[in-house]
């Protein structure tokens, strides 16, 4: 059984990564898809309070994993450190899903989805010199006159986000269960 593909969205601080993310994972939704995300921190995780049981049994306890169950949902806490890679974070979490939305890692081996605007950035992350540029699914860009050897799709453009969530499901990387 082929597992989830996997697609990476990226681009530049306040550039709208998480808006196409979760407009993405609402398309994908929509076409009866189970969607999963990863979303790349720079920052440990903080969302226990200290003092607290869960809190306690992680980090006075030292357990591996902590799973805080409750009626509307669970978080699951996991010491493992080393272990930073989109792919095997997918793998090990989500081999489940349909198809897997990396929010960042852009220096990942995996296939993306660019969101530039010239306001945040004069340039994208994008470099037609870079070695990894046939990574590249597409730029999503406000830039009318941007061009270059990977897909270009305009804000202006109708129908952008069905093709982006197309070209998602059609060039995300396999990764296999």
């Amino acid at each position: 059984m082929a597992g989830p593909r996997l697609i990476s969205i990226i681009g530049r601080k306040n550039a709208g990564k998480t808006t196409l993310t979760v407009a993405l994972v609402a398309e994908f939704i929509r076409r009866g898809k189970r969607v999963m995300t990863v979303k790349h921190g720079h920052h440990s995780a903080n969302l226990d309070t200290e003092g607290t049981d869960s809190w306690r049994h992680f980090h006075e306890g030292k357990a591996e994993r902590v799973l805080l169950a409750g009626p509307d949902g669970r978080v699951l806490f996991d010491r493992v450190p080393d272990l930073y890679d989109p792919v095997a974070l997918a793998r090990q979490y989500f081999a489940d899903a349909d198809i897997v939305l990396v929010e960042g890692f852009k220096r990942a081996p995996v296939p993306k989805i660019e969101v530039w605007r010239r306001e945040v950035s004069p340039t994208p992350v994008y470099s037609e010199a870079s070695p990894d540029r046939d990574r590249w699914v597409a730029l999503l860009t406000d830039d009318e006159t941007y061009r270059a050897s990977c897909r270009v799709i305009h804000f202006r453009d109708t129908m952008w986000l069905h093709l982006l969530a197309t070209l998602a499901w059609d060039e995300g990387l396999e990764i296999g269960a």
